[in-house]
């Protein structure tokens, strides 16, 4: 195989194993450069090594995706298989045997893998929005904040974070794995997400009990209830964070304006130093940023846009338009 086919297929195969872990949706796979790589000699080689990266993956076989999404995919690798003259790859059907005789689940996993070869598996729910909540599943922003996260390590190293709105957690796990700070505290408002969360932490090997011994060089987790209608500038205060981040949480009028009021009482709070605020959002409207910008110059918060990170850890929309604010609360009015 000459280099530049090598390197190819080592893409592809990325490519596959990235987004078959992450369950992103079976369209978005490269399915024509598979058709393509299947002309060649090395095709079956190539079919084994994706079936290895997939539904055969150590995490995988751990931590699954849905039963039915394991199902589709395997039947459409087969089909790719098949339309190509070669021999039959009996590895493929029967992997796709054990998944037809697998029993379905509400719950399913996502995992994302880091640069150090870890990776954060997170419990969803199969529904996208079940219980009265979006914060069951992982937004793009989250994807992305973390990405950027893991690029700017000495933003978190050795600082207390707070996350506002952690939703299944994916942010701050990464961020907890990859980046060490000294402590980390998740929250939400929802029932039903925080216990989800709070099973997400504990999968992923850390501890939320308070007397746990700390091991050197991991983070004190926690997970809060915080409901930002009601919470106190005092209760914000005792946090101590350092940092303070928030992805993928205006989605609504309302949540804006709530974000807002909390974010003013933290400016206000009676600290040394106020924290430094990363925000990150999918712009899915026009009015996504403007409002939230707006509300920011009213409440007097000086804020400014991160500049893009380089490295694509994570599988997500392509053309999702994700920014990141910085905000620096020192009562200064915005730009």
């Amino acid at each position: 195989m000459a280099p530049e086919d090598h390197e190819g297929a080592t893409s592809l195969l990325q490519s596959f194993e990235r987004r078959f872990l992450a369950a992103r949706a079976l369209p978005s796979f490269p399915w024509q450069s598979l058709e393509d790589k299947l002309k060649e000699p090395s095709g079956s080689e190539l079919l084994l090594a994706i079936l290895q990266k997939t539904v055969k993956h150590p995490v995988c076989v751990q931590h699954g995706p849905s039963v039915k999404y394991a199902r589709c995919f395997l039947s459409r690798l087969i089909k790719k298989h098949e339309a190509v003259p070669a021999e039959p790859l009996d590895a493929l059907y029967e992997a796709l045997a054990e998944v037809l005789m697998a029993q379905e689940s509400t719950q399913c996993h996502r995992s994302y893998l880091l640069p150090s070869g870890d990776s954060v598996t997170l419990s969803e729910s199969t529904a996208i929005v079940s219980h009265g909540t979006t914060g069951l599943v992982t937004w793009d922003a989250a994807l992305y904040l973390a990405e950027w996260a893991i690029e700017n390590p000495a933003a978190f190293t050795n600082r207390t974070i707070l996350e506002l709105g952690s939703g299944a957690g994916l942010t701050g796990l990464a961020i907890c794995k990859a980046c060490y700070p000294s402590a980390y505290i998740f929250s939400d408002c929802h029932a039903q997400v925080l216990e989800q969360l709070r099973g997400n932490v504990l999968l992923n090997g850390f501890s939320l009990e308070p007397n746990t011994p700390i091991d050197e060089g991991s983070s004190k987790v926690t997970v809060a209830q915080l409901d930002w209608d009601e919470v106190t500038a005092s209760q914000l205060s005792a946090f101590q964070a350092d940092v303070v981040i928030a992805a993928d949480v205006l989605y609504c009028w309302e949540v804006t304006l709530s974000l807002v009021r909390v974010l003013k009482m933290l400016s206000d709070c009676q600290r040394k130093s106020a924290p430094d605020v990363y925000v990150a959002y999918t712009i899915r409207s026009q009015d996504t940023g403007k409002l939230f910008v707006a509300e920011l110059d009213r409440a007097g918060i000086y804020w400014e846009e991160v500049p893009p990170h380089t490295a694509k850890l994570f599988p997500y929309e392509e053309h999702s338009a994700i920014v990141i604010l910085k905000l620096v609360l020192t009562g200064r009015h915005g730009v």
